[in-house]
C-alpha cells in the first residue's frame, strides 16, 4: 500500500515502506519547483532500473561501475504530450569487456517498470469516506 498527501502548495507526497516521495509541479505550472514532477519521477524510474540491472550485472562479475552512465531521452508527440519512445543508450568505459556488451543490453531490458509499460497493469480508481 501507498498513502498518497497533500503538503499544500503543489506539493503531493507518497509514503511507502518508510519512505517519503515528495513531488512538486515546476513555477510555470503553478508550483514551488521544490521536487521532481511526478512525471519526472514516471521517467527516472524507467533510468534508475535500467540502472540497477546494469549494476547488479557489474557487481555480480566484480566490473567496476562507477565509469558507466545510462542516458535516458524521451521523445514526445508533439499533439498529446506524451511519449512516442525512450532511449537508454548505456555508456561503457573503454576498458568495459567486450563479452558482456551484449548482456548489458539484455539486463537492462529486464527493467520491471519498463516490463510494467509495456504490458500495463489495469487501473480502477474509485472513491470511499474516510
Amino acid at each position: 500500500m501507498m498513502e498518497i498527501t497533500f503538503e499544500g502548495g503543489k506539493v503531493v507526497t507518497a509514503h511507502s515502506h518508510g519512505h517519503i516521495i515528495r513531488t512538486d509541479q515546476s513555477l510555470k505550472d503553478g508550483g514551488g519547483d521544490t521536487a521532481p514532477a511526478p512525471f519526472e519521477l514516471f521517467l527516472a524510474s524507467i533510468g534508475t532500473c535500467a540502472g540497477i540491472y546494469v549494476k547488479s550485472f557489474c557487481d555480480n562479475r566484480q566490473i567496476p561501475a562507477e565509469n558507466i552512465k545510462l542516458i535516458q531521452t524521451t521523445e514526445y508527440n508533439k499533439e498529446t504530450g506524451l511519449p512516442v519512445s525512450v532511449k537508454i543508450d548505456i555508456q561503457l568505459p573503454p576498458d568495459f569487456p567486450e563479452k558482456y556488451k551484449a548482456s548489458v543490453l539484455h539486463v537492462a531490458g529486464l527493467c520491471k517498470v519498463k516490463k510494467s509499460i509495456a504490458s500495463p497493469p489495469v487501473f480502477e480508481i474509485i472513491t470511499s469516506q474516510q
